[in-house]
């Protein structure tokens, strides 16, 4: 190939941002005329190469996004522990089809159970899969979104944060804040009401959302969107930081606050 022509390929590929194919059509042309292909199987593998590594980097790119825990995976998640329901109720939410659907997930239990390991996994098993999940803790979102609403900026917030399929709040109501804090977070609820799932853990039952929301219509209209299209998850198990520490000092577990 001379070197005009070569220079024009190169410009091409360049402008067309097809950077795989660049890096390297001249070593698969080099196989293609060793094994004797033809020239829609030297284009086709070329292709197949440029697409694998745009997937690659988006997923990449959304992993970095997503704020998730890398090392509270799927691999680290200790499915032992949990009762056999739960387990299976886990595994069928890495399909993703509940993204498709637009269906929240709630997961329940004492501190220290295990919620926020269980939802990271599987989200983190999602965004692998392609699937854009950001994850959060409530109030770093509460105060956010609060901020916004300060700025008038919360419709543009809330528009920010639709573009994720998934949005894990973790801890809802671990924290207690004002009332103006929770109206953001209803807001934000309302929103997505039907338009993407929200994936949330928590140590209150529907019972104590009253401390979250701060009045009774509110606290029902909240549990009405979430619970409505949703799959809950009740992690009735002792606490693993606390069966951890007593493995380690061979002593009682300590207690949890």
């Amino acid at each position: 190939m001379s070197k005009d022509v070569t220079a024009v390929l190169l410009r091409c590929l360049q402008h067309l941002r097809l950077a795989t194919v660049r890096s390297q059509y001249e070593a698969v042309a080099r196989q293609a005329t060793a094994e004797s292909w033809s020239y829609a199987d030297y284009l086709r593998e070329l292709l197949e190469r440029e697409c694998q590594q745009r997937q690659h980097n988006r997923i990449e790119r959304l992993v970095k996004a997503s704020r998730l825990a890398l090392e509270k995976s799927w691999a680290t998640l200790d499915l032992k522990r949990l009762p056999t329901k739960v387990a299976q109720q886990l595994r069928s939410l890495l399909s993703g089809d509940f993204l498709d659907r637009r269906e929240n997930v709630l997961v329940f239990g004492p501190p220290g159970s295990g919620k926020t390991h269980a939802l990271n996994a599987v989200a983190l098993e999602l965004v692998r899969a392609g699937r854009p999940v950001l994850f959060t803790k409530c109030s770093l979102l509460v105060q956010e979104l609060l901020k916004a609403k300060r700025d008038l900026a919360l419709k543009e917030q809330l528009r920010e944060l639709s573009r994720w399929e998934g949005l894990v709040i973790d801890d809802l109501g671990y924290v207690q804040q004002s009332r103006e804090e929770m109206e953001v977070l209803f807001t934000l609820l309302a929103e997505r009401y039907e338009r993407g799932s929200v994936l949330v853990t928590s140590n209150l039952a529907f019972s104590q959302w009253e401390q979250i929301f701060k009045d009774p219509m509110t606290t029902a209209a909240a549990i009405d969107r979430v619970v409505h299209h949703s799959v809950i998850v009740e992690l009735n198990v002792p606490s693993y930081r606390a069966e951890s520490a007593k493995k380690t000092r061979g002593g009682p577990a300590p207690r949890e606050p």
